[in-house]
C-alpha cells in the first residue's frame, strides 16, 4: 500500500499551494495608465473613464482581474515598456513606439489638435508654422514625442509638464501660445474648470498625421504572445457583442 512520510506530504501540499497561488497571480494583470480624462482618470480613489471601462469589460470577457494604477505618463510608459505582462492604455501607436510594445488593439478613436486662445486667431496650414510659438505638452506622451520627431525641442518651443490640466491653465493664462490635446480631453478639462470650451479653445491645427486608428492597449515586448492574444480576442469579442458600442454611447 502506497504511503507518504509526513515531510513528503507537507512538501507535496506546499507544492500544490504554490502552484495554485501562481495560477491565481497569473490571472490578475497589473495595468498602468495616466490621468487623461475622459479616457482614464481617478475619481473618488478609483480609476475610471471610457478606456478604463473598456479594459474592465475585456477582463471580464477573458475571466481575468486587473490592478489599475494611475501615474505620470513617463513612468507608466517606462514601466510597461520594460516589464513582463504589464498592460498600458490609452497609448498612441507611432513608428517610434512600434517595436517597443506588443499591440493588443484600439481602445478608443481620437483626434489631436493644436489649441490656442480664440482671441489669438492662430490658424496654421502647416505644422512648421507653429515652431515660433510656445506649445504645452505632457512629458513623453504621444503628442510631445510626435512634435519632437518634427523638429520641435523641449525647453525651446515645447513646455513639458506632467499633467494635462496644468497645460490648459497655462493656455488660459497666456503662458503658452498653443496646447496639443485631444478634442474630447480638451473639452472635458475646460468644462471641469467651469469654462465653455467654445469660448476658451480654438483649433489652430489638426494633427492628421498623428492619430491613426486611435489609442491602443499594449504590453511590453517581453510579454508572452499567449497573453497578448488572449486580450486581443477579448477586445474583439466586446466589439462584436455590443458592449463596446454601449460604452461609447455612455462616454463619448
Amino acid at each position: 500500500m502506497f504511503s507518504l512520510k509526513k515531510c513528503e506530504l507537507v512538501a507535496l501540499l506546499l507544492g500544490v499551494s504554490s502552484g495554485t497561488a501562481s495560477l491565481a497571480q497569473a490571472e490578475s494583470l497589473k495595468i498602468v495608465t495616466e490621468e487623461f480624462p475622459p479616457y482614464n482618470y481617478t475619481e473618488d480613489g478609483e480609476v475610471t473613464g471610457f478606456s478604463t471601462e473598456v479594459i474592465r469589460a475585456v477582463l471580464k470577457e477573458v475571466q481575468m482581474t486587473g490592478e489599475f494604477q494611475s501615474m505620470p505618463w513617463a513612468r507608466a510608459y517606462e514601466t510597461a515598456k520594460s516589464s513582463d505582462s504589464v498592460l498600458i492604455y490609452s497609448i498612441g501607436r507611432t513608428p517610434q513606439r512600434e517595436k517597443l510594445f506588443k499591440w493588443v488593439g484600439v481602445v478608443t478613436p481620437i483626434q489631436h489638435y493644436l489649441y490656442s486662445s480664440p482671441q489669438r486667431k492662430l490658424v496654421f496650414d502647416q505644422l512648421e508654422q507653429a515652431k515660433p510659438y510656445q506649445i504645452a505638452t505632457v512629458n513623453e506622451d504621444v503628442g510631445e514625442q510626435f512634435l519632437i520627431t518634427k523638429g520641435f525641442v523641449k525647453g525651446k518651443n515645447l513646455q513639458s509638464s506632467s499633467k494635462y490640466e496644468v497645460n490648459y491653465e497655462k493656455l488660459k493664462l497666456g503662458r503658452v501660445d498653443l496646447w496639443i490635446m485631444t478634442d474630447l480631453g480638451a473639452a472635458y478639462l475646460a468644462r471641469k474648470a467651469g469654462d465653455d470650451p467654445q469660448k476658451t479653445l480654438a483649433r489652430s491645427y489638426t494633427m492628421r498625421d498623428l492619430d491613426g486608428e486611435g489609442l491602443y492597449l499594449a504590453f511590453g515586448i517581453r510579454t508572452p504572445d499567449t497573453l497578448v492574444e488572449r486580450l486581443r480576442k477579448g477586445l474583439a469579442t466586446i466589439k462584436k457583442n455590443g458592449t463596446y458600442d454601449a460604452l461609447k454611447k455612455k462616454w463619448l
